[in-house]
């Protein structure tokens, strides 16, 4: 299928922009660049019911913070479903800043409350930092449902690109840890193989926003040696048991070098008996759900991934 015109539209604004490729200017200077980007891609961001800035304690003693949205239209005293999301940026750029329209938008698709998680950052802060704080933050929100306004049986981890891998990773800790519960897993072309080896990485290594370069980049910013690879807490997809997971929802994207291993997860996760539903958009780039101001289809994508885990919350639906 061809490219989104849309998605072409965003290609050729950054090819006029001539903004450099992150891996040419050090993670200080990527972090400013993609601030910038996300204020001209991003959806203008919806107004919520509630808006709270918040902190969870970090594994070393320090403090996560995190942003919690309630969906426009809920009571105030209602305790709402949760979705704990981590903003993607390949573990070195981004934030709640850059992810803000996005969880919004999916707060008030929803109806629910998402809890923003501003993990720590890599290289300052190698793997699995982000790792643990993403754990850390997930089980403390369990913790405080009530203070928070939120149900804790009613708990879902998502995440974009970097956010889905720990996302994905938060979920497998989870469940080999004993808890919290997690009833549903929301991964939007997730990173999940750091070995790069997928057939996709080579098909769409140059041209299409993410390359190949800039991943390596990334891997080498976050890992600590190239022994990391094999950890499943970097690559998910490397896990020896990817049963007893909940229920997942994987978005992909035809031109995205990482739509490869993203399909090669749900199809593990399938058969270790995991409910999947896998929505493969095949005219579409890496990123395209945050860039709802050039791209319609981000809202279209985000919305279904809305009512996936509406829809799982109002059946019920176990975790592990």
């Amino acid at each position: 299928m061809p490219l989104d015109p849309d998605a072409e539209t965003v290609l050729e604004m950054i090819r006029l922009s001539g903004r450099p490729p992150y891996e040419a200017v050090g993670a200080v200077e990527a972090r400013r660049l993609f601030r910038a980007a996300r204020e001209v891609l991003a959806a203008e961001p919806a107004p919520v019911a509630q808006v709270r800035d918040l902190a969870a304690p970090r594994p070393d003693g320090g403090a996560i913070p995190l942003r919690l949205y309630r969906g426009a239209g809920t009571a105030a005293s209602a305790n709402l479903p949760v979705l704990v999301y981590f903003h993607g940026g390949g573990w070195v750029i981004g934030d709640i800043e850059s992810h803000d329209s996005l969880c919004r938008h999916l707060a008030n698709a929803t109806r629910c409350a998402v809890v923003s998680v501003d993990y720590r950052l890599a290289p300052e802060h190698k793997f699995p930092a982000a790792v643990e704080d993403c754990f850390a933050a997930t089980a403390w929100v369990a913790g405080q449902g009530a203070a928070l306004g939120v149900d804790p049986a009613r708990l879902a981890v998502g995440g974009d690109s970097a956010g889905g891998n720990l996302a994905a990773v938060t979920s497998l800790l989870a469940r080999d840890r004993g808890g919290p519960r997690i009833s549903y897993q929301l991964l939007i072309y997730p990173a999940v193989d750091a070995a790069m080896d997928h057939p996709s990485i080579d098909r769409f290594a140059e041209g299409h926003l993410l390359t190949r370069a800039t991943m390596e980049w990334f891997y080498a910013q976050y890992l600590r040696a190239p022994e990391d690879i094999d950890d499943w807490r970097a690559s998910p997809l490397r896990a020896p048991d990817l049963s007893r997971l909940p229920p997942a929802f994987i978005i992909t994207g035809g031109y995205d070098p990482l739509c490869d291993e993203g399909d090669a997860y749900a199809r593990r996760l399938e058969r270790c008996g995991v409910p999947v539903r896998l929505r493969h958009y095949p005219d579409q780039i890496h990123g395209f759900c945050a860039m709802g101001k050039i791209i319609k289809a981000a809202h279209a994508a985000l919305d279904e991934a809305a009512a996936a885990l509406g829809e799982a919350w109002r059946q019920g639906q176990p975790g592990q």
